[in-house]
């Protein structure tokens, strides 16, 4: 990964796509003639869809170093399918605070022979959390459906004409900065225009590129290069983002932010009450998807807000 991503200059302010004028489903690349047949591969969002988080590295901030081998790993993602979850997002390196990036074929060697593994069981989503356009590549081959990349395409020009190609959903995340340095002094003006203002820039990229504007969803990057403040003003106006009309992901999952609302001792598994609490706030902010380690206890308590909702 690059010292230093890009600079995103900002663009004039300017109207996307409504919400109404996208189908309302993440519609995932098809994969055999069979399936095709058998049903549509389509994520709809008339409810928030689970994103199971599957960090098969030994360093990850929460749970690096969980996983005995590739098959534990695969069945521990059976698993959280049969919690509820709607996509498994699997990813071999980390990216915290402070991380040190590792090598393509590094990344491959974790996470390929367990997206296959998952792919032999099950049809369930698979994203591969990656910025290397030759792991995406492996990935999809090997059976993930969308590419979630924490540089919205800016560490690796071949990214952006992978996702073209294959025409996978694309996760596009705001982050200042790069893992390794990212929260050093992190500094906004305003935090939510701000990163209005690089999702213009990127989603503008994506569509110049061959990327159907539908295929595209947004994640504004908690903890990605934010101040708890940021963290904070994200939760509170994530319908700033609905501008764009596309799908809006959350993840806050056991994030730093928690505990500094909450100071304790706890270790970040142990983050619960303040994960669920964020992955509700997000969904009733307008977020579409929620990234989160909790599967069972999200689900349960996301099926009571959509309940009342809906009542």
């Amino acid at each position: 990964m690059p010292t230093q991503l890009p600079l995103i200059t900002p663009m004039p302010r300017q109207i996307f796509t409504r919400p109404e004028d996208i189908k309302r489903v993440i519609t995932l690349p098809v994969r055999t003639a069979a399936l095709s047949e058998q049903r549509a591969r389509d994520l709809p969002l008339s409810r928030p869809l689970v994103m199971a988080i599957l960090n098969v590295t030994p360093d990850s901030f929460s749970d690096g170093g969980r996983y005995r081998s590739p098959q534990h790993a695969v069945e521990c993602a059976l698993e959280m399918f049969e919690q509820g979850a709607d996509i498994i997002d699997i990813g071999g390196e980390s990216t915290r605070p402070g991380s040190t990036p590792i090598s393509a074929e590094a990344e491959m060697s974790r996470v390929i022979p367990i997206i296959r593994g998952i792919r032999q069981e099950s049809d369930i989503a698979i994203s591969i959390d990656t910025y290397k356009a030759s792991t995406a590549r492996a990935a999809i081959d090997a059976g993930a459906d969308i590419i979630n990349d924490i540089t919205a395409f800016r560490a690796d020009n071949d990214m952006v004409t992978v996702a073209a190609q294959y025409k996978t959903p694309v996760i596009l995340m705001h982050m200042l900065g790069t893992p390794a340095e990212m929260q050093k002094n992190p500094y906004y003006v305003e935090c939510v225009r701000e990163i209005c203002e690089f999702f213009e820039s990127r989603i503008a990229y994506c569509i110049e590129h061959g990327i159907d504007k539908s295929k595209i969803i947004l994640d504004p990057g908690i903890g990605f290069g934010k101040r708890l403040m940021d963290n904070v003003q994200i939760l509170a106006n994530l319908d700033e983002f609905r501008q764009f009309g596309l799908p809006l992901l959350v993840g806050a999952s056991r994030k730093s932010f928690i505990n500094m609302l909450n100071p304790t001792d706890k270790k970040p598994e142990e983050r619960l009450g303040g994960s669920v609490a964020a992955a509700v706030v997000a969904v009733l902010h307008g977020a579409d998807i929620v990234r989160v380690h909790d599967v069972s206890e999200t689900i349960e308590a996301l099926k009571v807000v959509q309940a009342i909702k809906e009542s």
